[in-house]
């Protein structure tokens, strides 16, 4: 199948990217590519790692394989990074969420379950027995809140994930000129695109329509918007966080954070980790990229606090940047999600697979042989520079999935 050849094909996160838009209709990769307004935070959030340049050690004394193991909420991975929790998986690949848990037990990290999965806590328990985070919005109906969390802890999730940047939906606007639903409306124009992305349209129409499996089954995934905008609670407060933490009673992590302020009060209402995040650039555009505001949120909360960020990843060397500058795990979205849209299971443990491959390359050359080395040593390592028009200076950048440089 040419998808198939195609995902063989692949050789880093850009070649996925443009597998997943050859294999998904417009309004699904578009949905899945896009930024908020006008897509400022989401170029920034790329380029930003192209102004930290990687000052190597040489003569190091390393002796393969470099040691990737670490702790994510206090669980043992081999992997100091995993695929982040996003919403409605199945809209992409039929195969949906489970491709990630998949993914996640071949390589043996963390797996990251959203709220708004089209598959169930269950049908992921079952399948993955390892460590697992559940995401969850800031929910109006605190019955709801308590009925998931207890499906959560009884389906083995042992960390739960409170998303804080979700307060009003994101403007997304290539879903707006799209006229994104899910299901596609049976307009010329989204029949056509059906027409012109068979092995998507046939995923679509040979299986069950998907619900927001962890929250509602009848309530159908065709009104993500309208949902979301009825649960959500703008007011949700810092007493409401309290209150939902010794709801969970274990390890949590605040999703959202960009400010150190806000990291340290975070701290002091009990939240265990700092989930530094813009929500992949769909929320606020024009907020900073996350890689710029982690040093500060670590020196905010000191050594002890456990820090994950995520953000504008593409490259192994991405997130070895982020272990160096204070990260203890780095989650990834849109590249598992390429993976995802371009091949199911196959194409999420490519995608990390290409990262696993690209992170063991860098911390070798960089002269750090395990995680631990690199989280004590990295900040000597990484040095900014002023941005160039010499780091992407091709026009080709855009259409490998680049957004900055000179087009």
């Amino acid at each position: 199948a040419p998808s198939k050849r195609r995902l063989a094909k692949a050789v880093n996160i850009a070649d996925l990217r443009l597998c997943a838009k050859a294999r998904a209709h417009k309004m699904v990769f578009d949905y899945l590519d896009a930024g908020a307004d006008d897509e400022i935070s989401l170029r920034r959030g790329k380029d930003a790692y192209s102004q930290l340049e990687m000052h190597y050690r040489v003569l190091a004394g390393l002796k393969p394989p470099i040691h990737m193991a670490t702790k994510i909420f206090g669980e043992d991975v081999k992997l100091p990074f995993f695929a982040c929790p996003t919403a409605g998986n199945r809209m992409f690949h039929w195969e949906g969420e489970t491709a990630a848990a998949k993914a996640a037990e071949h390589h043996g990290t963390m797996y990251g379950l959203s709220s708004l999965a089209t598959t169930g806590i269950a049908e992921i328990g079952e399948i993955f027995k390892g460590p697992k985070v559940f995401q969850l919005y800031v929910w109006k109906d605190r019955e709801l809140v308590k009925e998931v969390i207890a499906k959560a802890k009884e389906g083995g999730f042992g960390a739960l994930a409170l998303t804080v940047d979700f307060t009003w939906y994101g403007n997304r606007e290539r879903d707006i000129r799209n006229d994104f639903s899910i299901p596609p409306r049976y307009s010329f124009k989204q029949v056509i695109e059906a027409i012109n992305k068979p092995a998507w349209t046939y995923d679509f129409l040979s299986h069950d329509p998907y619900t927001y499996a962890c929250i509602n089954t009848e309530v159908p995934a065709d009104s993500l918007a309208a949902f979301v905008n009825s649960q959500i609670a703008p007011e949700f407060d810092w007493k409401d966080a309290e209150w939902l933490l010794g709801e969970w009673n274990g390890p949590a992590a605040i999703k959202g954070v960009v400010r150190p302020d806000d990291a340290i009060t975070a701290v002091e209402t009990g939240f265990s980790t700092m989930w530094v995040s813009n929500h992949g650039a769909r929320q606020l555009e024009t907020s900073p990229a996350t890689i710029d505001v982690l040093p500060s949120i670590r020196e905010a909360v000191g050594p002890d606090v456990e820090i994950i960020m995520d953000g504008g990843v593409q490259r192994g060397t991405d997130i070895c940047k982020a272990l160096a500058l204070g990260a203890d795990s780095v989650g990834v979205g849109k590249p598992y999600l390429y993976g995802l849209t371009a091949g199911g299971a196959e194409g999420v443990i490519k995608a990390l697979e290409i990262l696993r491959v690209e992170l063991d390359r860098a911390m070798g050359l960089l002269g750090a042989g395990s995680v631990d080395d690199l989280k004590k040593n990295g900040h000597k390592l990484i040095k900014r520079r002023p941005g160039s028009v010499r780091d992407y200076p091709d026009r080709y950048a855009a259409e490998r999935g680049y957004g900055g440089g000179i087009i």
